[in-house]
């Protein structure tokens, strides 16, 4: 078998999850682009280790290295989008912009313009300095 054939099918695996890692806003699809991604990667290893008929097998080892790697990437990562959407009610990338406590919205108004009895106490702190 020609070596040409994996590699093209893992290159389009690798633009299919590179598309999808760069246009999707669900947290999930975007871990499941860069699973994509580390397949192809893992179809390539297999690939030159048949094609360089290594006696030691050293792409399929790391293949597994890296099956072993992503695994433990995935179920992280999944954790994480699950309290993520816990706490703040959406996995949406575009939303998640901080996930620091209390931080607050750059489209607030500043302490000139703001009325006082809303302002925070930073902006009416600033206002009396």
């Amino acid at each position: 078998m020609h070596l040409a054939y994996p590699a093209v099918l893992a290159a389009l695996l690798f633009c299919v999850g590179l598309y999808g890692v760069l246009a999707r806003r669900n947290a999930i699809l975007v871990l499941m682009s860069v699973e994509l991604m580390l397949n192809s990667v893992n179809l390539n290893l297999v690939a030159f280790d048949v094609w360089l008929r290594d006696a030691l097998h050293g792409g399929q080892a790391l293949t597994l290295f890296t099956i072993a790697i992503a695994a433990a990437e995935i179920g992280i990562g999944l954790s994480i989008v699950l309290m993520v959407y816990r706490n703040r009610g959406t996995s949406d990338i575009d939303r998640l912009r901080d996930t620091a406590e209390g931080h607050e919205d750059d489209t607030a108004e500043t302490a000139d313009t703001a009325d006082p009895d809303t302002a925070s106490p930073a902006q009416k702190a600033e206002a009396t300095a």
